[in-house]
This record gives C-alpha cells, structure tokens and sequence, in this order.
C-alpha cells in the first residue's frame, strides 16, 4: 500500500555494492527502515547526499505492515536545508542531535506532535544565525515533553536542588548523587523557562553549558532504557569553544 508521508534521516547503512538501508522518522507511520538500490551510482534518482543525518523528506513509500524493511517510490529533500551542511556549528549540532533521536525515537508507531516538534526544530536551526550556542540544551528539554519525562516546573523559582532521578525541583539535597544544585539548578530552570524565539537572549559560560549538558544526558539515561552514552556532544564542545 501506497502513503505519502514526511520525513526525517535518522541514520543510513551500506548495503551491498551500491544499495543502503536507511532508517527514516516518518510522519504518518513512526521509524521505518528503508532500502534503496542503487544510490552510488552516478546517475541514482536517490543520492546519497539525499540521506543525510536530519535532512528532511516528502515521500511516497510503500508500506506491509508485516514487513521489517520497506521501500520507497518516490522521495525528495523538502524544504532543502540551506545552511546545516554547510555551517560547521550547525552541522555539529545536527550530528549531536541526529545521535540523541535515534536513541530516543525507537518506535514503530506514528506520533505526529512529535514529529512537527523535531521537524520545526530543524527548520528553525536551518534558518537561524544568532543564539546558536545552547540550542542544543533548549531542544533536549523540549524534547522531553514528547518523550514523557518533561520536568515538573512546580517550585522552579523557589527550589535549590533539581532531583534528576524523579524530575522534580525540591528545596533540600537529595540523597544520592543525581541532582543539580545552585547555581546550576537557577540556570537549569532558566532553560525550561526560554522558547526558540527568545533563545539568542539566553547566555551560558562555555564551563555551564558543558555542565549541563551531561547532566541533559544523564537525565535521558535514566528515563530512556538503553539509551547509553553519547559522544558526539565532545566534538561539539570543541567546536563551540
């Protein structure tokens, strides 16, 4: 059967000579694998290029809900991503980011509000050119609204310590070593407080933002089974500086 469906490149494999099997966050029908042949050729009505991490897709796929691996009739970059590629802060980011949502995004179902989240997340990356440096917290945060384990706001003005385990702030040490405290708690509550709009008004030393973004990880470890580590984020230090 026949769908029309948006899309987001997740991750893409080497199949054989000239084929791949690429795994695509769709719209409509959740995380699918897909096989294309022939994408190495020089003449591939499906490039490589086209399956990069985090491009955006239309496409027209043909769908068995008994099948493991599907395959695509049509697929086009849509919007085409102007600067990511070509911006080495953007396209590190995007590389971080793509690492998180395949470990994130496991399931086989549709789940539309997320999706339009992550695809609007790119698009605004895409175009942005000022406020750049904790986009990536600001998207892991938000992130978590969809995944379930967004955090309980209650007493973030008042509240000393954030307990990463049960996701909530709280006026006294927790017991144990997964919380945040001052004054990573106050910038912590800072981020859940910014939207994309306002993110370029949002400022952290190179130190804070390194901290919280391994905390952002452990926090994601502990809700997500199986999650592991990620690397990514150290190339992206570098770069931010």
């Amino acid at each position: 059967m026949l769908h029309k469906t948006r899309g987001i490149v997740l991750k893409t494999t080497d199949y054989g000579e000239s084929s791949v099997i690429t795994q695509i966050f769709t719209e409509k029908l959740g995380l699918q694998s897909y096989i294309i042949n022939g994408v190495k050729k020089p003449k591939a009505k499906i490039s490589r290029n086209m399956l990069q991490p985090l491009h955006l897709l239309h496409l027209v796929v043909y769908h068995k809900s008994s099948g493991n691996v599907q395959r695509i009739s049509e697929l086009k970059t849509s919007p085409l991503l102007q600067s990511i590629p070509y911006d080495v802060i953007k396209s590190s980011m995007a590389l971080f980011l793509n690492e998180v949502l395949y470990k994130s995004v496991r399931q086989q179902t549709a789940d539309e509000n997320l999706f339009d989240f992550v695809f609007s997340a790119i698009e605004w990356l895409d175009h942005q050119t000022t406020g750049l440096a904790n986009f990536h917290l600001l998207f892991l945060i938000q992130l978590t609204r969809y995944l379930g384990f967004y955090p309980d706001r209650y007493q973030d003005n008042e509240a000393d310590y954030f307990d990463l385990k049960n996701g909530i702030f709280i006026k006294y040490k927790p017991e144990g070593l997964l919380y945040l405290s001052p004054p990573h708690t106050q910038n912590f509550s800072k981020l859940l407080q910014c939207s994309f709009e306002n993110l370029p008004n949002l400022k952290f030393s190179n130190d804070e933002r390194r901290y919280l973004i391994a905390k952002l990880l452990e926090y994601y470890a502990m809700h997500i089974e199986g999650f592991g580590n990620i690397h990514s984020h150290e190339i992206l230090e570098e770069v931010l500086g």
